[in-house]
Parts: structure tokens; C-alpha cells; sequence
């Protein structure tokens, strides 16, 4: 499935190039798919990053979180912050089916390794959701374990120039600013003690009010409740943040968990850009993980590759930033407009703001 076309080029953020994709898929070996439902009153999915191809269980990768408000669900984050690694695959849906989500990867790691839960350790699951019920029937319970499978079956097979955003996956039922929110995704080359590497963001954008949106430094937001009439003086007056927000990071800088925590709390500035404030009621969570190195599962001893310095990871933070500003952009850029439960509708920004183009600076078109 291809991203939709849209009539205006998405302002480029910061300074840094993208990647030949423009997406977290620019990281070598990362892959996305997706599995929309998409029928009347359900409008929801579930999205699978793939860290790479092979066994994560046997071959884990290092990861860390960084919860900003933790107004969330999410399943697996108490074992990433011990043992800072990812041994399935990162799984986003809604608020009610992560359990469903969460079975699925138990099911699909004990099938590749059957000593799982008996001779080995269990597997920690992991799962990100954001509550879509606006738009979709979320109390449907619709989402099931095979949708998981599906999405991972989607990640395998999906040429990484063809990354699917916008109303897809997970994303299909939820808003960012009272608009269209959705998948989003970017990516930036840096460089860093002297060596080029690649850092991707993927977002799942369902948070925010319409007075706050930014794009790339234009208030948008302000120009756009003045118009509906919904917040006359652009700040007060309109519902509070009750959305969430989570943004997976992935680079193949050599990085430990320490330094990539330090990652993921950078995440947060790029979605401050944005206009968030994270509100009382919003789960804004961020992970990052690193495709350098791989920790097995039954090593006795690790090699490990030199990493980067702590002093040298300025360019990587800078990077991590803009990639999720960007992913944010692209999530309303790429989305389209959904009718779902109760006939309620969340507009796409390109139909709410035809004029956008004029608000914006000259060169951000």
C-alpha cells in the first residue's frame, strides 16, 4: 500500500538530510507493515516494526524508553528498562487490543523457540497503544491475534521504499489535533566522530489540540480554530489533551541502552515543536533502539562494538528531534479522512486548510 498523495511538499525540518526513503525504513534491516480493519464503526489496526529479519528472541537488540507523561498501557516496558533490550518485535494498536497484540508475539516466540517459558526464560512482549475511540468502536474488541500476524506478514514482504503512513495500521482510527492523525515517519543522516549514520523515527500521532498545532514554526493550529470558532483566543476554552503519542526511534549508531534512553528523551523536543504540552491525559512514551549489535540470547560473554563517545552524540540527538517533528508532519501530511463510530469524523489537514501553503514561511512549501 502506498502513501497518499497529497497537493502540497511537507516543510522540511532542521537542517540535516533525510535518507533515500524519508523513513525509519532507511535504517538497514528495520522493516513496517501494517493491518487495517476498516468497516463502519471499526476503524483500527495494528503496526509491526521489525528491529531486523531475524530471530529477536535469540538475537536481541539494545533499547531503552523514556516515558514523558505516562498516561498510558503500554505492555513490556518494565524489562526494557532493566535489561535494555527488545526480544519481539515493537507491535502499536489500540488501548484494547494490546492484550490481544501481546498474546500474538508470545504465540509467534514460543512457536520459533519452544523451550520458551520452560527450559528458557519467557518472552517479554511489546506493546504501544493509543486509545482511538473517537473514531473507532474501540469497545468492538475487534482487534485479534491474526491482525498481529498479519501486520508482521505485511513488515516481511513490503518493499521498504512503499512504508505505508498515515490512515493505516494502527493509525487508521486516530486523531492529532482534532484532525486526521495517524502513522508518520521520518529519517536524517548524520554524522559523528567522523562516521555517517542513519537515525528513523515512526510515529503513532493521536494526541494534541487544534490551537497549539505548529507546523515547522507556523501557528497553523491558531489560524484554524479561528475558523471553526472553536477557541477564540487560540489557548483556552478548548477540551483538555487526552490523546497519547508514541514514537519509536531507531539508528545504526553503535549505542548502548544508557546512551539510547538518552535518545528517547530528546523525542520530546520534537513533539514540543509540534505544539504538545503533554497534557494531563496524554501517554507520550518514546524507544529507541540500535541495529549495530545484536545481544544473544544464550551468549556467556558479549563483544560489543566500540560506541560513540557520549561527547560526540550531539548530531544524534539533533537527529532524533527532528525525526519525530517530521514523523508528526507526515502523519497529518500522509493521512486521509476517516468517518467511523457514530458517524464521527476527523477531516485530513490538506481538506480542513486547502490554503495551508500561504501560512507557511517562505521555503517550508
Amino acid at each position: 500500500m502506498s502513501t497518499p498523495s497529497t497537493p502540497l511538499p511537507m516543510p522540511h525540518v532542521g537542517v540535516l538530510p533525510s535518507g533515500a526513503q524519508g523513513t525509519i525504513a532507511d535504517v538497514a534491516g528495520v522493516r513496517v507493515g501494517h493491518c487495517t480493519l476498516d468497516c463502519g464503526s471499526v476503524q483500527t489496526g495494528v503496526t509491526a516494526i521489525l528491529p531486523h529479519g531475524g530471530d529477536l528472541y535469540r538475537h536481541k537488540v539494545p533499547a531503552a524508553a523514556a516515558v514523558i507523561n505516562g498516561f498510558g498501557k503500554s505492555i513490556g516496558l518494565v524489562q526494557v528498562e532493566e535489561l535494555g533490550v527488545l526480544e519481539t518485535p515493537i507491535a502499536l494498536t489500540n488501548t484494547f487490543g494490546a492484550s490481544a497484540v501481546a498474546r500474538a508475539q508470545i504465540r509467534e516466540a514460543v512457536s520459533a523457540n519452544p523451550q520458551i517459558g520452560r527450559e528458557w526464560p519467557t518472552v517479554n512482549s511489546l506493546v504501544f497503544e493509543c486509545n482511538d475511540g473517537y473514531l473507532n468502536d474501540i469497545q468492538a474488541l475487534a482487534i485479534e491475534e491474526v491482525h498481529y500476524f498479519a501486520a508482521c506478514a505485511d513488515a516481511r514482504a513490503t518493499d521498504t521504499a512503499t512504508l505505508a503512513r498515515g490512515s493505516v495500521g494502527a493509525g487508521r482510527g486516530m486523531s492529532a489535533f482534532d484532525l486526521k492523525g495517524g502513522i508518520g515517519s521520518a529519517s536524517r543522516i548524520v554524522v559523528a566522530a567522523g562516521q555517517s549514520h542513519t537515525v528513523g523515527a515512526l510515529v503513532l500521532a493521536n494526541f494534541g489540540r487544534l490551537p497549539t498545532l505548529t507546523v515547522a514554526g507556523a501557528p497553523i493550529g491558531r489560524v484554524l480554530a479561528k475558523r471553526r470558532e472553536a477557541d477564540r483566543d487560540a489557548c483556552h476554552g478548548s477540551p483538555p489533551e487526552q490523546g497519547s503519542i508514541i514514537m519509536i526511534l531507531a539508528t545504526d549508531a553503535p549505542l548502548d541502552a544508557r546512551q539510547l534512553k538518552r535518545c528517547a528523551l530528546r523525542a520530546a523536543a520534537g513533539l514540543a515543536r509540534t505544539g504538545s504540552v503533554y497534557g494531563h491525559g496524554s501517554g507520550d512514551i518514546a524507544l529507541a533502539f540500535s541495529t549495530a549489535s545484536f545481544v544473544p540470547h544464550d551468549a556467556e560473554r558479549i563483544a560489543s562494538p566500540p560506541r560513540l563517545a557520549d561527547a560526540r552524540l550531539d548530531p544524534v540527538f539533533a537527529a532524533c528531534a527532528d525525526c519525530v517533528e517530521q514523523s508528526i508532519l507526515d502523519a497529518l501530511w500522509s493521512a486521509t479522512s476517516v468517518v467511523g463510530r457514530d458517524g464521527h469524523r476527523r477531516p485530513a489537514l490538506h481538506e480542513a486548510m486547502p490554503d495551508l501553503a500561504q501560512w507557511l514561511k517562505p521555503g517550508q512549501s
